[in-house]
């Protein structure tokens, strides 16, 4: 097992996208750790780095922090959402191969956004029901547009997103539901509070 100082970059970040995801997932990220041949204290080790990093008054700021840890990103593109324009980077993910790691920042250079989405070619799992919504198949935006109109919540934590909207159930009956996302990945779904 490596010694965690000796891990690359990317497997590092994985290991922190990992830690947030094991609150919601913890199955799936012990998988996720054996296939990358890491142990659950290298993720606790390499979350505790990632926050120190991120809380430190040295710090550069979380565009600087990506891209020391990632390298260059594979892609950059100017984005309009709303009234903002904003450039759009973007680096692989070797857990997940069809997504990718976006980081959305003014033109300032503040990060406005940072989540998992689709990478570009890769089609976008059907979601047609609520049987649909595995854990880890889609993202806050494929959700979105499969379930409009979804209305964003709060989330739980940093790094966490909501939405509810009204789906389909397995019999066709509209089902109001709220999915949870961390870091843009759905982690579960369920029938949402009266």
């Amino acid at each position: 097992m490596p010694d965690l100082p000796d891990l690359p970059g990317p497997l590092a970040f994985q290991l922190v996208l990992l830690r947030r995801m094991a609150d919601h997932q913890p199955g799936l990220v012990e998988d996720a750790l054996r296939a990358l041949g890491v142990s659950r204290a290298d993720m606790r080790e390499a979350n505790r780095r990632w926050q120190a990093w991120a809380h430190s008054p040295k710090s550069r700021g979380a565009l600087a922090r990506y891209r020391s840890l990632l390298g260059a990103p594979e892609s950059s593109s100017t984005r309009r959402i709303g009234d903002l324009v904003c450039e759009a980077l973007a680096w692989p993910v070797p857990l997940w191969p069809d997504l990718r790691f976006e980081v959305l920042t003014t033109p300032q250079g503040a990060v406005w956004n940072e989540w998992l989405v689709r990478a570009p070619g890769r089609p976008a799992p059907a979601l047609r029901t609520t049987t649909d919504l595995n854990p880890w198949c889609c993202t806050v935006d494929e959700v979105a547009r499969a379930f409009a109109p979804a209305r964003p919540m709060e989330g739980t934590a940093p790094t966490r997103w909501r939405l509810a909207f009204t789906a389909p159930d397995r019999n066709g009956e509209p089902r109001p539901t709220v999915a949870e996302f961390t870091w843009g990945l759905l982690q579960r779904s369920g029938d949402a509070p009266m």
